[in-house]
């Protein structure tokens, strides 16, 4: 964690960089200056974590975060559930990725940069509703073939061999 000062004007932007096992999230003022940069495992702890760190600098107004559909799904989601506005924030163009370089850390200031500046204004989806139940099944029943298949493999190789 890296901390560069206090809030100026006392309101907040937060911008995420969402991985797999770990997200990386920057906190800006509104005045444009990233305050303190956090790195979090993707569990309930690391979200916990980054409300309390995020709180601890003043108001948040916004989480700009990067792949709300994917790994940052369940980030979005305890964010909602915690009462914050949560936005969907694009990769940077590739060509501005080239020219300024490529880190996490930038990728979280770039998210929240497009939050302030209104670039960033998608509503994630809110993963509930008849879309939601039908992935959920279409998840369950996926797992299930696949345990049928393995339990097939399984007695295939565990029967007596003709001799």
């Amino acid at each position: 964690m890296n901390d560069s000062g206090q809030a100026r004007s006392g309101h907040l932007v937060i911008g995420g960089d969402t991985h797999k096992h770990v997200h990386v999230a920057a906190v800006m003022d509104t005045i444009g200056g990233i305050l303190a940069t956090l790195t979090i495992p993707t569990d309930a702890g690391g979200f916990q974590q980054l409300l309390d760190w995020a709180s601890s600098f003043g108001e948040v107004l916004a989480f700009g975060i990067e792949g709300t559909g994917s790994y940052g799904a369940t980030l979005t989601s305890f964010l909602r559930r915690a009462g914050h506005k949560v936005v969907e924030a694009s990769r940077p163009d590739r060509r501005l990725r080239r020219m300024n370089g490529k880190s996490d850390t930038l990728d979280a200031e770039n998210a929240a940069r497009a939050v302030l500046a209104g670039f960033a204004t998608a509503t994630p989806k809110t993963a509930d509703g008849e879309a939601e139940m039908i992935r959920q099944l279409k998840i369950a029943h996926d797992q299930a073939v696949e345990q049928r298949t393995a339990a097939m493999v399984t007695m295939k190789a565990m029967r007596p061999r003709a001799r």
